[in-house]
């Protein structure tokens, strides 16, 4: 069950009172932390150094000597958004900067594993690298750096991920969350640490004339940044100050018309206006076209739409990875239905509340699709899930999701060292993260990983909670103010999208897509259109209910050339 809670509005610092703002968006971003016009600070100058980032001159000098030997340089990407996006961004960016040699590899999620593992080396033998650098992965691939330094590799690793005790031997690591690493952002995706070390190596490159002997024009970094804000949003990192920058600005680039080609096809096929694209339109629209190719096939369909050279070569990438993507909503749909068959079979036997930590095992479950449908249960049940299938190897691959208040990837490191006889590997982050159990350990290790997020976990924390801006007038209902407010982010995890609640007089309801509730709304005489997701077609329309207490977002709806505000509910009860 989900609570609507109004924020107490924070007091407007003097600095946001001096500026020309709309009243309401005024409030939202002091309701955000923002107390100085510093703060929304989104142009490329207020971006932090690169200087303070761990190992960043050991790698740069390496890629520099790469480049000036003509080496073999391989990348080594991940299978999703951020992962694809990284490997892109490096390929063309060291291919700018005069790099002949430059592949990359993708692994296959089925086969080779999450990152630079030992059979990803054996892999990489068939390019005969003289230079492994990893993007998104490697931070905790001990096995596979070892492997790849008696194969007589040089490693770089750039990563995000939250380290081990135990690092790679690697000659360089750079990864903004490995102990002792000064970077003030702990924040950035795979793709903006892939984004600094180029910022490095383009300085070193500067600093040994390298483009005017190589009489190479000197690339502007910034022209790739339209990758640099995919990854970032599509990976769900916190959009600190930092973040923001980059990702706004990539979003300036793609809006005018100066995103890579695989990009623009992504947002044509998705039906989406360039000029107006948000945060949301690449969480909602391009990243699960992209991930699809990772979920069930091989993401090197995505890097490769990235990559591509003119927009038609791109279109051809785009349409697979559509195909794809529709294959992967039928295969999720079909997943859901069976995990909450599972849930009500499980309250009916054990005649018991479900766990508090809840894990779930199907074993013909599709691998790639877990980390969705472990989304999908935690946003109905509010509580940490775990989603397991059978892979290729008779081992149980699991996904995770958490709430606020249970760190999973933490949770993992505490039930390893209290059970070493349980994990086989783990990794991730504080909402996410990925691990592997032997099948005879499932029982045991679903009734610790309950009794762990018992104790981490109150019931407070069990309350599925929407923190609203507070109420609109009536006045405030514009198309003015959703455009406003659309383009004043951008707005992500950490950052929230501003939203709303009111109570409304319904006037209208009715079943639209299968699962989506079009409402007609009241409010002081002024008629609204909303639309609900996914509702319960068994609960809507509820034609006994006339008022409801909704929280909403306010956007834009673009119908055949017409533009017209319509509240997005995020949620409502009866009132």
């Amino acid at each position: 069950m989900k609570t609507i809670i109004s924020r107490n509005a924070i007091p407007i610092s003097s600095d946001l009172q001096h500026l020309d703002l709309h009243p309401v968006l005024r409030q939202v971003y002091a309701n955000r932390g923002i107390t100085s016009i510093d703060q929304l600070e989104t142009e490329l100058k207020g971006l932090l150094p690169y200087h303070q980032l761990c190992d960043i001159d050991k790698a740069t000098t390496c890629l520099y000597q790469a480049l000036k030997n003509q080496q073999r340089i391989l990348i080594v990407g991940d299978y999703d958004v951020d992962g694809a996006t990284s490997a892109a961004l490096m390929v063309r960016v060291l291919r700018s900067f005069g790099a002949k040699l430059v592949d990359y590899l993708i692994p296959d999620r089925f086969v080779s594993g999450y990152g630079l593992t030992p059979k990803i080396v054996e892999l990489a033998k068939n390019f005969d690298p003289d230079l492994i650098v990893t993007v998104d992965n490697g931070i905790a691939n001990i096995a596979g750096v070892d492997a790849a330094n008696k194969a007589g590799f040089k490693v770089i690793i750039t990563d995000h991920h939250l380290c081990n005790e135990n690092l790679p031997k690697a000659h360089a690591i750079v990864n903004p969350n490995q102990s002792g690493d000064e970077f003030p952002s702990k924040n950035l995706a795979g793709v903006g640490v892939a984004f600094y070390v180029l910022l490095a190596l383009r300085a070193r490159l500067r600093e040994e004339s390298w483009f005017i002997l190589q009489n190479i024009k000197e690339p502007n970094l910034a022209d790739y940044l339209d990758l640099v804000a995919l990854g970032t949003v599509a990976d769900v990192v916190p959009l600190d100050q930092n973040n923001r920058i980059l990702v706004q600005q990539g979003l300036r680039r793609i809006r005018a018309d100066k995103g890579c080609a695989g990009i623009n096809a992504l947002l044509q096929i998705s039906n989406c206006a360039q000029k107006n694209v948000t945060t949301n339109n690449l969480s909602y629209l391009i990243s699960p076209r992209l991930n699809a190719a990772g979920r069930l096939d091989d993401m090197s369909l995505g890097v490769a739409c990235l990559l591509a050279k003119n927009k038609y070569e791109a279109m051809g990438y785009a349409k697979q990875l559509n195909t794809l993507n529709n294959q992967r909503r039928s295969i999720d749909k079909k997943m859901q239905q069976e995990a909450l068959t599972e849930l009500e079979n499980y309250k009916f036997k054990e005649n018991m509340d479900l766990p508090v930590g809840l894990c779930l095992l199907n074993e013909k479950w599709h691998q790639g699709v877990l980390g969705i449908l472990a989304s999908r249960i935690k946003e109905r049940l509010h509580r940490p899930v775990i989603v397991f299938s059978l892979d290729e190897e008779e081992r149980l691959k699991g996904s995770a999701r958490s709430i606020p208040g249970l760190h999973i990837r933490d949770v993992l490191d505490e039930i390893s060292r209290a059970h070493p006889d349980l994990l086989v590997k783990f990794g991730g982050h504080a909402q996410a993260a990925g691990l592997t159990i032997m099948p005879a350990n499932f029982s045991k290790f679903a009734k610790v990983f309950d009794e762990v997020a018992r104790q981490h976990l109150t019931a407070d924390n069990l309350q599925s909670k929407l923190s609203s801006d507070g109420e609109l007038c009536s006045d405030d209902f514009s198309l003015e103010l959703a455009q406003t407010l659309s383009f004043a982010g951008p707005w992500g995890h950490g950052f929230s999208e501003p939203l709303f609640d009111n109570k409304f007089k319904i006037s209208q309801q009715q079943i639209v897509g299968g699962s989506h509730l079009r409402l007609t709304l009241e409010l002081d005489g002024k008629r609204l259109q909303g639309i609900a997701f996914n509702v319960d077609p068994e609960k809507w329309p509820n034609h006994a209910c006339k008022n409801v207490h909704a929280a909403y977002r306010l956007s834009i709806n673009e119908y055949l050339g017409s533009h017209n505000l319509q509240l997005v509910v995020q949620h409502f009860e009866p009132c």
